[in-house]
C-alpha cells in the first residue's frame, strides 16, 4: 500500500482500534505455488499492547501459505466507501473513494496445539458472546472429543509484525467545511450513505485539529 503523509495513520492505540473493529482480514503470502491469499478472522494478542495479532487457518491453508517459514501479510479494511464529486461544490473535482486500511507484515509463529485451543476459544467468546444465549466452545451439546478433534484441522499462529502500514485516506487534504459536508452526505439517506466511514471522517478531523495521528 502506497503511503501519503497526509493520510499517515501512525499511532498504535488507532491502529489497534481499527484492528479490533475489523478482525475479518486478508491473509497474503508467497507460498510454494506463488502469491496466495486467505480470509479468517484475526484478533489483537491480548498478552501484548502492540500490534501482535493471532489467529488460525485451517488445513491444508497453513501447507499453501508456507506459514511460518515466509513473510505473511495480513490486511484489515476499515469503514470505507465512494465520494462524489458533486459534494465538493462548484469547483474541479473527480470521484475518489475514502478508506482506512492497516497492513501488518512478518514472520508468524506457529502455535501449540494449546495455544491454538485457548486462540480459538477466545474467538468463540468474542462473537458468540453477543447472542442473547451464548453457545460458548466448551458448552453442551459440544464435548472435549469433539472440540479437539475440530481443533486439530486448524493451525493457529502469532505475527508480532516487523513492518506496518497504517492509513486512512479521509478527505484529510480537503478545507473543514467540505469534509463536514462530506461527513454530511455520508449520514444522509441516498445511494452511498456509509454512517460508519462518517464516524472515521469526524475522528480523523478531530486528530488533525488536534494535531495527532
Amino acid at each position: 500500500m502506497r503511503q501519503n503523509p497526509s493520510f499517515t495513520l501512525a499511532e498504535v492505540a488507532e491502529i489497534r482500534r481499527i484492528v479490533d473493529a475489523n478482525p475479518w482480514a486478508t491473509i497474503v503470502s508467497h507460498g510454494p505455488d506463488g502469491l496466495v491469499s486467505s480470509h479468517y478472522v484475526v484478533l489483537l494478542d491480548d498478552d501484548h499492547d502492540d500490534l501482535t495479532v493471532v489467529g488460525h487457518v485451517g488445513r491444508p491453508d497453513d501447507l499453501i501459505h508456507g506459514l511460518g517459514d515466509g513473510e505473511l501479510l495480513v490486511v484489515f479494511q476499515g469503514p470505507h466507501g465512494y465520494i462524489s464529486p458533486g459534494w465538493y461544490g462548484d469547483v474541479p473535482s473527480v470521484p475518489t473513494w475514502n478508506y482506512t486500511a492497516v497492513h501488518l507484515a512478518g514472520i508468524p509463529e506457529i502455535l501449540s496445539d494449546e495455544e491454538n485451543l485457548a486462540v480459538l476459544d477466545r474467538l468463540v467468546d468474542r462473537f458468540e458472546g453477543r447472542m442473547p444465549e451464548p453457545r460458548r466452545m466448551w458448552e453442551r451439546p459440544n464435548d472435549p472429543a469433539f472440540v479437539t478433534r475440530l481443533a486439530t484441522g486448524t493451525v493457529g499462529f502469532r505475527l508480532t509484525p516487523t513492518r506496518v502500514v497504517a492509513k486512512r485516506k479521509l478527505s484529510q487534504n480537503k478545507p473543514a467545511e467540505i469534509v463536514e459536508t462530506v461527513i454530511a452526505e455520508l449520514e444522509a439517506v441516498g445511494p452511498y450513505r456509509q454512517p460508519a466511514l462518517a464516524d472515521e471522517m469526524r475522528r480523523a478531523q478531530q486528530a488533525r485539529v488536534g494535531g495527532r495521528s
